[in-house]
């Protein structure tokens, strides 16, 4: 799911910069300055407008404009969705992309009254009170990192910004990338989270550039593990979700005025928005690679029957491999691998400053994000593996059932008929039987 926020307040406007940005619908039209500016660019081959279209687009530039969208509104549209995937058991992934100034932070952990973490952990906590009965509870647990300098820091936990920062990014068989000792808080209400918000927010790495005059010097990634217990085929379950919330660092240029530690910060910044671009750009490649050969496939079966020399599906499906996807080369690739193209619903918010001067990094912004709609992750819901064994057992023998007396009302060929009907009704027995193992297992 992909979101385009044009960002509240631009330094650039304020300084008489013209607006080269519109909004129409869910398309976002850029005005190509290169082309624009000429006197006469009747030979020049180039669009004068780039139009990029994305699931919602947001106009947030001036608050007296009728078509203003305010940090509610976007939270009707995309927060909706989280909060659902996260009550059904799905892992969740929303993160901000754009420049030095756009207004990533300002989306994801800006005013405590309007940021998305509010809006988010408002509706968890009320569906967290409606569990008044015996049968459903919930757990809440939340942690809070920065990546700076390519190394990961607890924002949760008291430490001396003067030592090294120790910990590791392991990764687990079943579960995938975690940080090994990063802290969990166990939260009870909102306003616990809250104070804990804060309080990280409060330690983060930021300093000024020529944009921004607190700019974020890190990658910080807000986690909330969300884990319901209830009472399924009269069986104690639990279904766990993740929800990923992540503020990146803005992109910029080098420049040589500033410190010799800014320059280390802004290329290490660089350097994880590179890798995370490639990451993207390859997962796309890889799936517009698979949906093409299942396309082939689909033509290739169909035209087996009229043609005899046709090629195999094997043959078509193995001319081209999925190409190598560098998660480990940076620390937040590595930690979002689930959220890009893995277990997990994503979504993307693209900012961008509607800007005559940021022009190139805009259209850097909406290519980033363009790309990024190619991408297919492959979400499930984390539950009880035993439960969930249970539950597929009871309808393959619902359905052996409902196909046995079936085979009894048409009462044809009773001989084919008896041999079918045996058949059926020894599945049934079996997985019947699977199912009463399971319940003396547990």
């Amino acid at each position: 799911c992909l979101f385009t926020f044009l960002c509240p307040r631009s330094r650039e406007s304020a300084e008489g910069g013209r607006v080269i940005v519109e909004v129409d619908d869910k398309v976002a039209k850029v005005r190509n300055i290169k082309v624009d500016s000429r006197l006469d660019g009747t030979w020049d081959s180039r669009e004068k407008t780039v139009a990029f279209s994305f699931d919602y687009c947001y106009w947030s530039v001036d608050p007296e404009d009728p078509k203003y969208a305010s940090q509610e509104m976007v939270f009707q549209d995309l927060g909706t969705s989280v909060l659902s995937g996260a009550f059904r058991g799905y892992n969740i992934c929303l993160f901000a992309y754009g420049q030095t100034g756009s207004g990533k932070t300002y989306t994801m952990m800006g005013t405590p009254v309007s940021h998305t973490i509010h809006f988010t952990l408002r509706g968890l906590f009320s569906r967290k009170d409606d569990y008044s009965d015996q049968t459903a509870s919930c757990r809440v647990k939340v942690s809070f990192l920065e990546i700076y300098n390519e190394r990961v820091r607890d924002l949760l936990k008291q430490s001396d910004r003067k030592k090294p920062y120790t910990l590791r990014v392991r990764e687990h068989p079943e579960t995938g990338p975690y940080v090994q000792g990063l802290t969990q808080r166990l939260v009870t209400d909102y306003k616990q989270v809250v104070e804990l918000l804060e309080e990280g927010i409060a330690k983060r790495i930021t300093a000024a550039t020529h944009i921004h005059n607190a700019s974020s010097r890190s990658h910080a990634i807000f986690t909330i593990h969300y884990t319901q217990a209830i009472l399924e085929n009269n069986l104690p379950s639990e279904i766990a979700s993740k929800i990923n919330l992540v503020d990146l660092a803005g992109s910029e240029r080098a420049d040589p005025s500033y410190c010799r530690d800014r320059i280390t910060e802004g290329a290490n910044i660089n350097k994880s928005l590179v890798t995370l671009g490639i990451v993207i750009s390859t997962l796309a490649q890889n799936s517009q690679m698979f949906s093409s050969c299942q396309s082939i496939n689909t033509i290739t079966s169909e035209g087996e029957n009229s043609h005899v020399d046709s090629p195999s599906v094997g043959s078509i499906s193995g001319t081209r491999r999925p190409a190598y996807i560098p998660y480990r080369d940076s620390i937040l690739t590595w930690l979002l691998k689930d959220s890009l193209g893995g277990n997990s619903k994503t979504i993307m918010i693209a900012t961008i400053s509607p800007a005559s001067s940021s022009y190139n990094e805009t259209m850097s912004t909406l290519r980033y994000a363009s790309n990024a709609k190619n991408i297919i992750n492959k979400p499930r819901v984390n539950e009880d593996a035993n439960v969930k064994l249970i539950r597929e057992l009871r309808e393959e023998i619902d359905r052996l059932k409902t196909m046995l007396m079936s085979f009894e009302l048409r009462n044809s060929s009773p001989s084919w008929s008896d041999d079918r009907d045996g058949n059926l009704t020894e599945l049934v027995l079996q997985n019947e039987m699977k199912v009463c193992m399971i319940y003396l297992m547990l």
